[in-house]
């Protein structure tokens, strides 16, 4: 039975913490009560009956006080009872009483109520007792008459389950529906017909869809999505009728209803692979995202087209579409955002770069003018950063680029600013014809960088690249705007003092005295601290900087200065000029220092920033060729070096996917043809609608390793002994959101067990979702029990529970057996994912859960545990294999991983090797775990403690 044929029953939430009720105290209220309480009490049995209660002795009162009532409430209520209610004895006899209810639902279904018709007709799909049916059946085919719609769609469906159980009971039923269908005209019924008749009798279904062919477009929806299933399964059985059905399937693209849409265009492209066909089917999918306002749907359909272009054929059709995926960037939705401007760039070639990068521009500047949201900080990043990419690939684009991003320099969101500078510098040290042009735009921005770190990377490129004397000159000018009046600390002792006389007129002493005591602003009157505040606000930036207390900008501006007065004087004949720039630099120096060591920043200089810059003073007081060789040479190789290593790893990571992508034939495969190919060897091909069911389902089948330690078998768990009377074992099939036990029970006594119930509890963020039922073993009998639990979160969890069970014929109480506890394992829900290195450290900083393992391992080589560690916890190490190769005694790697909930896991591995303690030491260090919730690191480090020890095979 395939899954689309399997049986959906009625599920009933029931409260827990209700006392169950007395068979006799119900059997007085379905007597006696009035409606409202025989209601309640009919309730109150359905529970009692799901919950295990057997009830023999209320069959006949309910028979006979409440199957005659008209009450609709009880009319449904009664269907539910009578589905879960036991209709056989126990040798498998129908029992008699079912006879009146049969009669009882043979009136129902002449009843002149439809509402009452069609819930009895939908009841009977679930019935499983051929014998019950039996008299039904003349009622049955009566309601395919009826004149409303309702009851006829239901009876619709009560003959297919019945012809598909049942087939002796309704033979003619293929035939019937086919004449119903030719005839019926509401569009529920005809959709619930043909598609009994793709089940039933494929050709008769083919036979109707040939005379209409022509009338699909006119269809409902409903109607419509069946016919592309049955257009597929026809084609996907027999690839020779593609030819008489595609122009049907052409023709539903252009349906009005999405879902349609969806559905044909997904089986278009399994039908055929022209790119005609291709080009249409992305055009619709295009469609659908932009006119779709719901953010989940857009991002499903994106995931077909990135599946789309996955396949190499497809990818050069897909490329002539990459301006209509831009439109896609309408969206507010920043996830939509992202994945579409991935699947831009990977699809960007030579013919439509240059359009891309208009239209990225003008988002960008969009940016600018919306009113600041984080989405729209972070929709700048993204854009920044596909620019980059662009640019890195089609070198001729960065010159267009490159004006309209160090605008954002001046940006006041540093992520944005700093994604910016880190492109800017990749260009100018790899285009030199744009050297001069970016030196020109830093230099208009440079006064507006409000971030102090975007400031610093700024000077740093500054003063690598500016190799005129005009751009030099400038650069001191810059510089020296952005520091203001000069000696730094007596310029902003007048300030102080011209501001604070008239008010301290009572104070005597010197006015320096004063000053330095509030230069701490430690004894400030609410009045007098709002007038330098409003004089911060006036100070150049670099200025402001300082008086904060961040020397370490003062430091990159001396290796700065540095850098450009070795310049000046080797490009510079004259010695007088010559003298007059490194003196002036070395001011600059000197009165950053001294502002420093007094007490009018926040915070005092650090000795670190005092040792650069008085080199960078020593520096230019001897300048010898040797300082002069490692401050403009060697400082650019290495930035050379760190980028070329870069590209050279997203050259690699970009020549494994395009192999994975590659299909490589061997010379001597056989040539499949598929007008040759016998139609048992087209079942191979996978069904896209059954394969899209069962993942709706929760039952896909995922590929099994080669290794069989890593199959089924591995993930059986013994839940008793093999000496208890029951033995049990597990199997924990993890899907997702849920997780599948298959318990099988083994009655391993001569005695009969009876309501033998499996009974759960779970420890963790896990959820039971039904009690299993109980189930009765013969002797030595065994049986499948399935429960399913629900996961939320990360972590580790337990199931734990125990069999209950009454021996036949014994007058003991209950039996009951433990079970061992099931651990579910926390790698089923972790995925190896990838991060920058900026985002690593963003998470690194705001993760506040961290767990710190200590290395216990009889590994003894440090590339053999971080090996073991990535594979015993399923993180993918984002430091680069070149950072790692070589051997060094110590070894620091930083790894991550997203779980299926989409929580992030990070971990940085610092290991070394104890080689005083000889070659055969094991490694030593700790691992430190980061999450965002407490679960997650808890449960990744016990993990680890676990199988941080190699077992020997």
């Amino acid at each position: 039975m395939t899954a689309a044929e399997n049986v959906c029953y009625t599920l009933i939430n029931v409260p827990m913490d209700s006392e169950p009720p007395s068979e006799i105290s119900l059997k007085n209220d379905l007597e006696k009560g009035d409606v409202k309480s025989k209601t309640e009490a009919l309730k109150k049995v359905i529970i009692m009956i799901l919950n295990g209660e057997k009830l023999p002795g209320l069959l006949m009162t309910i028979i006979r006080f409440v199957l005659p009532l008209q009450d609709h409430t009880i009319k449904k209520l009664l269907l539910v009872f009578w589905e879960i209610v036991p209709k056989t004895t126990p040798d498998g006899r129908l029992l008699h009483e079912m006879i009146l209810v049969c009669d009882a639902y043979r009136k129902d279904l002449q009843h002149p109520n439809e509402f009452i018709r069609g819930s009895t007709l939908r009841f009977l799909c679930k019935l499983k007792e051929a014998e019950l049916l039996e008299p039904l059946m003349p009622a049955i085919r009566a309601c395919l008459e009826h004149r409303h719609s309702y009851v006829r769609r239901n009876a619709v469906l009560a003959i297919y389950t019945i012809y598909r159980n049942f087939e002796h009971l309704i033979p003619d039923a293929p035939e019937l529906i086919h004449d119903f269908l030719v005839n019926e005209k509401d569009a529920s019924c005809k959709r619930n017909a043909f598609m009994m008749l793709i089940h039933a009798d494929q050709d008769r279904a083919l036979d109707y869809l040939s005379t209409c062919i022509d009338q699909v477009q006119t269809f409902g929806d409903i109607l419509q999505l069946v016919i592309v299933e049955l257009i597929y399964k026809v084609c996907h059985a027999n690839p020779s009728e593609r030819a008489r059905f595609i122009r049907c399937i052409y023709n539903l693209l252009q349906s009005s209803s999405p879902a349609v849409k969806y559905e044909a265009a997904g089986t278009l492209v399994t039908l055929s692979s022209a790119p005609t066909a291709i080009k249409a089917a992305a055009q619709c999918y295009i469609d659908l995202i932009i006119k779709e306002s719901d953010n989940n749907v857009k991002l499903i359909v994106l995931d077909r087209l990135i599946e789309l272009k996955e396949h190499p054929a497809h990818e050069r059709v897909l490329q002539d579409l990459v301006m209509d995926i831009l439109r896609v960037l309408s969206t507010p939705d920043l996830e939509v955002r992202k994945k579409t401007l991935q699947l831009a760039l990977d699809l960007v070639s030579s013919r439509n770069v240059e359009e891309l990068v208009i239209v990225l521009k003008k988002e960008v500047i969009k940016t600018n003018n919306v009113s600041e949201h984080e989405d729209t900080d972070k929709y700048r990043q993204l854009l920044v950063r596909t620019l980059h990419s662009c640019s890195v690939r089609f070198p001729d684009m960065a010159a267009n680029v490159i004006p309209v991003l160090m605008e954002f320099l001046s940006d006041s969101n540093e992520a944005a600013a700093a994604d910016v500078l880190e492109f800017v510098r990749e260009a100018i040290q790899r285009f030199d014809n744009l050297r001069m042009l970016i030196v020109e735009k830093m230099l208009e921005v440079f006064h507006a960088i409000k971030s102090v770190k975007i400031y610093r990377g700024a000077l740093w490129i500054l003063g690598e690249y500016c190799s005129t004397k005009e751009d030099i000159q400038s650069v001191m000018t810059e510089v020296r705007r952005s520091l203001g009046e000069i000696p730094i600390v007596e310029s902003e002792i007048k300030k102080e003092a011209g501001e604070l006389k008239p008010e301290e007129e009572i104070t005597v002493g010197p006015v320096q005295k004063l000053v330095t005591e509030m230069g701490t602003y430690a004894t400030q009157s609410a009045l007098s601290s709002s007038r330098p505040t409003k004089k911060e606000e006036e100070r150049p930036p670099l200025r402001g900087f300082l008086l904060d207390g961040d020397f370490f900008v003062a430091a990159s501006l001396a290796t700065t200065l540095t850098k450009i007065a070795l310049r000046y004087v080797a490009l510079v004949q004259e010695k007088k000029k010559q003298n007059s720039f490194i003196a002036e630099a070395m001011l600059l120096m000197a009165t950053i220092l001294h502002l420093g060591k007094s007490s009018l920043p926040k915070k005092p200089i650090t000795d670190d920033d005092v040792d650069r810059i008085s080199l960078c003073l020593k520096v230019l007081s001897e300048c010898s060729p040797l300082m002069n060789d490692i401050f403009n040479k060697e400082c650019r190789q290495s930035l050379s070096h760190m980028l070329s290593a870069k590209l050279e790893e997203e050259k690699l990571s970009q020549k494994k996917e395009s192999e994975k992508r590659n299909v490589t034939v061997q010379p001597d495969d056989p040539i499949s043809f598929m007008q040759l190919t016998a139609k048992n060897e087209m079942n191979c091909k996978e069904d896209q609608f059954q394969l899209s069911l069962l993942a709706a389902m929760g039952n896909t089948q995922r590929k099994e390793a080669a290794d069989p330690l890593a199959s089924k078998l591995n993930k059986v768990t013994q839940l008793t002994g093999f000496s208890d009377p029951v033995y049990a074992e597990a199997y924990v099939h993890v899907n997702q959101y849920d997780i599948v036990l298959d318990v099988l029970v083994v009655n391993q006594t001569s005695d009969t067990l009876q309501n033998c119930t499996l009974e759960l509890a779970t420890l963790g963020d896990l959820k039971l979702v039904e009690k299993p039922s109980p189930l009765t073993l013969a002797p030595h009998d065994f049986a499948n029990i399935k429960a399913n639990v629900k996961v939320a979160s990360t972590e580790n969890g337990i199931i734990f529970g125990n069999i209950v069970y009454d021996v036949s014929g014994a007058a003991s109480d209950r039996n009951c057996v433990v079970l061992s506890d099931i651990h579910i394992d926390i790698m089923d829900y972790i995925q190896p994912a990838t991060c920058t290195d900026a985002e690593f450290r963003q998470m690194w900083a705001e993760f506040e859960w961290e767990n710190k393992v200590t290395v216990n391992t009889n590994i003894i080589d440090l590339n053999d545990y971080l090996q073991h560690i990535l594979k015993s916890t399923n993180m993918k190490c984002l430091t680069p294999e070149k950072a790692l190769s070589g051997y060094c005694g110590f070894m620091a790697a930083n790894l991550y991983a997203r779980s299926i909930f989409g929580e992030d896991a990070l971990a940085n591995v610092s290991i070394e090797k104890p080689i005083q303690q000889g070659p055969e030491a094991p490694v030593t260090g700790h691992i430190r775990i980061r999450a965002k919730s407490q679960g997650m690191a808890l449960s990744l480090g016990d993990k680890i403690n676990l199988s941080q020890k190699k077992t020997s095979v």
